[in-house]
């Protein structure tokens, strides 16, 4: 199966294809020829029931969150800026305002074993999950960086979500949404853990990603490019390494402590002491000349990092 997400531009994708807008559960029921939902702001849906419609050559645009389990049934499938080929199957998350779109046919959908969770963000407001949504940072990964599970894992994660299923199917009473939300929770805590081994069951890989961040961070100065786009920002290295900003910022991360955004303040501010101690140019021109547009602005990077200001640190070396 292949499955296509990330951060496609709009304006391409709106060129490319017709968006199909779905605001509601109810939307998406209504689209696939099910039965109308049990819960309106959340449902499980499963492939072997969906792949009965044959993908269309649409984008689809939803007001609501996802996690699904792609098989082998589906030639490819797209989400934002990359591709993803999902013949060995994967775990894939997206959020609201995502735009997603589907390649090729359904095969095999009788013996479709996957399946999606939907769940709109009215579920989870006022909830332990809702203050917490932004701290799982794999709803904003691409379609490459999906999460591919052992068998054991698959089968952890499908019991979880037949218990989900069962709570949904639940005549609604005051105790639902926290019992939902809580087993929605419990998943992507459990997907949190699966991606976890994955990061790093691939460190020779995720080590050479390292590599390249700090030569990248390298060229971008010897090639003067923070006079036109200033310091070094996690949007431009996850782009020029052909990975979402999260995902590298988590890689990093598990690999070495700093996130992206703490690599760049390290890095900036090395080259800022050594600046600092191998030049007389007035602070205001260093700062310029690290891509800051206010010398302010280093100053307090500085002095926040190292605990001093920069002409102490001149001054005490």
């Amino acid at each position: 199966m292949c499955f296509e997400s990330g951060r496609q531009n709009f304006k391409e994708i709106v060129q490319m294809k017709e968006i199909v807008k779905i605001k509601t559960i109810s939307q998406v029921h209504d689209y696939y020829g099910l039965p109308k939902p049990n819960h309106p702001l959340v449902s499980v849906l499963r492939s072997k029931d969906i792949c009965k419609r044959q993908p269309e050559e649409v984008n689809f645009f939803f007001d609501f969150y996802q996690i699904a389990l792609m098989s082998n049934s589906l030639d490819s499938m797209n989400y934002g800026r990359s591709n993803c080929d999902f013949q060995e199957g994967g775990l894939i998350f997206t959020s609201p305002k995502q735009v997603m779109s589907f390649n090729g046919t359904y095969k095999n959908f009788s013996e479709e074993s996957g399946w999606s969770i939907l769940f709109h963000p009215y579920l989870i407001r006022n909830s332990n999950l809702g203050g917490n949504i932004d701290d799982y940072t794999f709803f904003s990964y691409d379609a490459n960086e999906a999460l591919h599970l052992s068998d054991n894992e698959e089968a952890s994660l499908s019991e979880l979500v037949d218990k989900l299923e069962k709570e949904i199917n639940h005549n609604i009473d005051k105790h639902s949404q926290k019992l939902i939300t809580t087993n929605i929770e419990l998943i992507l805590d459990y997907c949190s853990r699966y991606y976890d081994r994955q990061f790093y069951t691939r460190t020779s890989i995720n080590k050479d990603t390292v590599s390249k961040f700090e030569k990248l961070l390298k060229s971008y100065y010897n090639s003067d490019k923070q006079f036109e786009l200033g310091i070094p920002s996690v949007k431009y290295c996850a782009k020029a390494l052909n990975l979402s900003p999260n995902y590298l910022s988590d890689l990093l991360k598990k690999e070495t402590g700093r996130n992206a955004q703490e690599h760049i303040h390290f890095y900036v501010i090395e080259k800022a002491k050594t600046n600092l101690l191998n030049s007389n140019n007035s602070v205001s021109q260093l700062a310029y000349d690290l891509g800051f547009e206010y010398p302010q602005h280093f100053s307090k990077l500085f002095k926040t990092k190292t605990g001093i200001s920069p002409t102490e640190y001149r001054n005490l070396n």
